[in-house]
């Protein structure tokens, strides 16, 4: 019975940090700084390396805009020569949404053009490429293949 009356060893624990005795970061009740916000690796394991190697690629991202009209997808170049074949007129590019079952083209308007660069790949520079996404068929969250020619990025998260 004078077990059942003692307080729990989580509360005994609890109080000394409750004193001035606690040692600075030791309790939750101090927030130091903004908050952080866990941003996971976009990929897993060997693909990261995968896109530097074989593509000269990192960074790659596929973002859903504000009104959800279009999808961008971006890049920056570490090696031009391998990079070469994202940036070519003669590949279209497609992003294929596997989940809503749609394949979606970069729009070429009247007075611009296609909405992609495609001038020559110069190291450490971005690009991207705009897929029209009418009728927002793609979502944010879901997981998208890009394919240029035979580029294939595939399971990128839209964000």
């Amino acid at each position: 019975m004078a077990q059942s009356n003692s307080s729990p060893p989580a509360v005994q624990s609890a109080a000394p940090a409750a004193s001035g005795n606690a040692q600075p970061g030791a309790g939750a009740a101090k927030s130091f700084g903004a908050p952080v916000h866990y941003q996971p690796d976009r990929f897993a394991g060997r693909a990261g390396t995968y896109y530097q190697l074989i593509w000269g690629l990192d960074s790659l991202s596929v973002k859903w805009t504000e009104s959800g009209e279009v999808v961008r997808f971006s890049y920056r170049v570490l090696d031009p020569k391998k990079a070469k074949i994202l940036n070519d007129k003669k590949f279209e590019p497609s992003l294929i949404d596997p989940q809503a079952g749609v394949k979606l083209v970069v729009p070429s308007l009247e007075k611009v053009g296609q909405l992609r660069q495609s001038g020559t790949p110069e190291t450490g520079k971005v690009y991207w490429m705009a897929f029209s996404n009418k009728g927002r068929h793609v979502k944010k969250g879901d997981h998208v293949d890009v394919v240029i020619g035979s580029f294939h990025a595939q399971g990128l998260v839209v964000e």
